[in-house]
C-alpha cells in the first residue's frame, strides 16, 4: 500500500479521523489531516485526556506539592463531611484513583448528577467510598476522576489548565488553553459531540476546574509532542519536565484481572498496549491515540471527531498506517 492507497483507506474505512502525526526518533515521518481539518486546529481527545491528567499529578509529586499517590484523598479536603455510615472513603489513595480501582457508589458514571452540579469535585466525592470496602477490582470511570482535579487546586492553589499551561504545554510548545464551559445538558453534549475543529481548551466545571477524565482538545501534532515526552525520559529541549521516576511508576503495567479491554494493562491512566515489549497509548472515545513504542522509538498520534464505538484504532496504527509509512 502506498500513501495515496493510505488515504483512501482511511477516507472508507477510518473516516472520523481528523489529524495524524508520526514521529520515529523525534523527526517527523508523517502528517497529514482530513475532514477540513488544520494542522494546527484542536480536537476533542476525549478519554486520552486522563493520560495528561496523569502527566500533571506526577509533575505535581515531581514538585513536592503533591505528597505521593498513597497521599488518602480526603487529607485534601478536610472540611467534607462524610456520612455516618461511610468508612471506606477514608482509606480511598490517590493511586486508587489513577489505576482505576477506586470503590464507588452504583454503577456506571453519575454525568447528570456530576455535571449539572455547581462543584463536580464535591458531587464526585459523594460517590466514592461505599459498603464493600477496598476491593481493589478495575472499576473504569470518567467524570468521579474529576476529583483528581481537585486535589491539584488543593494542593497548589493553580486551577488545572493553569498548571498545565505552565509546567507542561507552555514547556513543549503546546498553545496556552483556556477553560470552556458547558452551561446545559445540550451545550455538554455538544462539546463531546460537535465535529468541527476546536480551539485551544479544556472542558471545566464551574469552579474552573478541568474535567480529568475527558475534555481536552489538542491538536495530533500536539498529541505526539507528549508522546515524544515520556520517550525521551520526560525531558525537553534540554529541562526535566517530569521526573524518569514518574515515568517509570506511571508506565508500570497492572494486568485487568478480567481479561477485558482487549487483554491489555493498565497503568496511572495510560493502557500498557503490549506488556512484554513495554508499548503503551493513551486511548479516548472515537479513536483519539497516543501510541508510544519505545523499541522502535515510534510515536503515533491520532485526533478523531465524534463517533461512537471505534475501538480498532490501534490495530489501524499497527497493522496499517505503521507498515505504510515505515516503508517510505
Amino acid at each position: 500500500m502506498k500513501i495515496q492507497e493510505l488515504h483512501s483507506y482511511i477516507q472508507e474505512h477510518q473516516p472520523n479521523i481528523c489529524q495524524i502525526s508520526v514521529l520515529q526518533n523525534g523527526n517527523e515521518l508523517y502528517s497529514a489531516e482530513w475532514n477540513g481539518y488544520q494542522r494546527t486546529d484542536c480536537v476533542h481527545i476525549a478519554s486520552s485526556t486522563k493520560s495528561v491528567m496523569a502527566l500533571l499529578i506526577g509533575i505535581a509529586i515531581d514538585h513536592k506539592m503533591i505528597g505521593s499517590v498513597n497521599d488518602r484523598v480526603l487529607s485534601y479536603f478536610p472540611e467534607y463531611s462524610v456520612k455516618r455510615s461511610e468508612k471506606t472513603i477514608f482509606d480511598v489513595t490517590i493511586r486508587h484513583l489513577l489505576t482505576m480501582r477506586a470503590p464507588y457508589k452504583g454503577h456506571g458514571d453519575p454525568w447528570t448528577k456530576v455535571c449539572s452540579s455547581e462543584d463536580w469535585t464535591k458531587a464526585s466525592l459523594g460517590f466514592l467510598g461505599g459498603k464493600s470496602g477496598i476491593t481493589d477490582e478495575f472499576d473504569y470511570r470518567t467524570v468521579c476522576l474529576h476529583i483528581l482535579s481537585g486535589i491539584l487546586f488543593r494542593a497548589t492553589g493553580m486551577k488545572t489548565v493553569d498548571f498545565a499551561n505552565e509546567y507542561l504545554f507552555c514547556p513543549l510548545g503546546i498553545a496556552e488553553h483556556e477553560d470552556a464551559y458547558a452551561r446545559t445538558v445540550q451545550e455538554h453534549k455538544l462539546f463531546i459531540t460537535d465535529k468541527t475543529p476546536r480551539n485551544n481548551v479544556w472542558l471545566a466545571d464551574p469552579q474552573g476546574l478541568a474535567a480529568p477524565g475527558y475534555g481536552l482538545c489538542l491538536s495530533a501534532a500536539d498529541m505526539a509532542k507528549l508522546g515524544q515526552l515520556c520517550l525521551q525520559n520526560g525531558t525537553w529541549n534540554g529541562r526535566q519536565i517530569v521526573s524518569p521516576d514518574w515515568l517509570k511508576e506511571m508506565l508500570s503495567p497492572r494486568r485487568i484481572e478480567s481479561g477485558a479491554f482487549s487483554g491489555m494493562s493498565y497503568s496511572y491512566l495510560w493502557w500498557i498496549v503490549h506488556p512484554e515489549r513495554n508499548v503503551y497509548a493513551a486511548i479516548g472515545d472515537s479513536g483519539n491515540v497516543i501510541y508510544v513504542d519505545p523499541n522502535e522509538k515510534n510515536i503515533v498520534a491520532v485526533s478523531s471527531y465524534f463517533r461512537p464505538a471505534v475501538h480498532d484504532r490501534i490495530d489501524f496504527i499497527e497493522n496499517i498506517l505503521l507498515p505504510v509509512i515505515q516503508k517510505q
